[in-house]
């Protein structure tokens, strides 16, 4: 072998190692960044020795995204080991994901009209249904409805499940949740049609049940702001926060009977809320009072406060099921607990 083609293949290796040495200072550098410490905000208000069984002693609330304009209904998505969040004014749906930053994930997600509307459009609370897939109380659109792309490809095509009621159109589905059979049960204030150029058509804020056959039962229309709605652990009881803190300011508790439909109509807590969270304990995570997420046990003592102001909007549980994650206004925020969520 001739001494040029020694002289070059030395080099050669001298490149191969500072490329290495490169790309190993640069995998390091990412790894650095996504375990880099999150930020805090807020504070934890103990008002009962219980509510440390449930949050931890040295619990911190974490910012994990900021700068939206106004984020609501999270959903845990295992398929995507991800959050996902709406942006209502924006017209957007969010992804947070472990190590990474926040992305945009589907827009448009409230409404597909083709001429522009005012009044908030985007879409609010998500759900995942008993097979898996997106479900949206979609403002703008003005229905409960299915998303019927991948998780790994999402796109605006939607399925219109529920959009009226006695032909005339919902105000602005807000929130939803389900029960093991598959029905849905939402709520229908009239937030998204507030500053907008739509015709209210309906005289009354509802609270709905859409079975798995299709049909559509009107379960109440007794509260003026119906807005959170969450099931008990063993699904026996239906909780439904008015967020109508002049006039209605409660939080009711209901008795599903083995038809679907709800009686027993009680105050579960005094107090106006927003969206809710459940843990397999009972205990009740309502957020908006105070810029909080107040701790109720099922016999509707507050024990204590997750305080993120300046305004929080709903809670779900998610990774392991230990994890709390808050939609907070224009951040999402997440905080670590002793108890799991119902369905972990």
């Amino acid at each position: 072998m001739n001494r040029r083609l020694l002289a070059l293949l030395g080099l050669a290796a001298v490149l191969s190692c500072g490329g290495d040495e490169a790309a190993g200072e640069d995998e390091a550098e990412a790894e650095e960044v996504s375990s880099a410490p999150l930020p805090t905000t807020g504070r934890i208000e103990r008002l009962d020795p219980r509510f440390d069984a449930i949050v931890p002693l040295d619990a911190v609330i974490e910012v994990l995204s900021e700068g939206h304009e106004w984020v609501e209904g999270p959903v845990w998505v295992p398929a995507l080991q991800s959050i996902l969040y709406s942006d209502i004014p924006n017209n957007a749906i969010y992804r947070w994901s472990e190590g990474e930053a926040a992305s945009l994930w589907l827009q448009p997600a409230g409404f597909t009209g083709a001429v522009p509307r005012e009044g908030e459009s985007g879409s609010n609370g998500l759900l995942l249904d008993v097979e898996g897939r997106l479900v949206l109380a979609q403002h703008g659109d003005r229905r409960i409805a299915r998303m019927n792309a991948p998780w790994d490809a999402p796109e605006p095509d939607f399925e219109t499940l529920a959009g009226e009621y006695e032909g005339k159109r919902f105000n602005s589905p807000n929130d939803v949740a389900t029960r093991s059979n598959g029905d849905l049960y939402f709520t229908d204030p009239p937030y998204g049609l507030a500053g907008g150029n739509e015709a209210k058509e309906l005289d009354f804020q509802g609270v709905y049940r859409l079975a798995t056959d299709g049909s559509l039962t009107l379960l109440t229309d007794e509260l003026s702001r119906p807005n959170g709605i969450a099931f008990s652990p063993d699904q026996s009881i239906l909780y439904v926060a008015s967020s109508d803190g002049a006039n209605q300011p409660v939080v009711m508790a209901y008795d599903v009977q083995p038809d679907g439909n709800i009686g027993n109509g009680r105050v579960f807590f005094d107090s106006w809320g927003d969206g809710m969270a459940v843990d397999q304990q009972g205990n009740v995570y309502l957020t908006g009072p105070g810029g909080g997420v107040l701790v109720i046990n099922a016999e509707g003592e507050h024990l204590g406060s997750i305080m993120a102001p300046p305004r929080t909007s709903n809670a779900t549980f998610g990774g392991d099921g230990s994890t709390l994650f808050v939609t907070a206004n224009t951040r999402l925020v997440r905080i670590r607990l002793n108890v799991k969520g119902v369905g972990f």
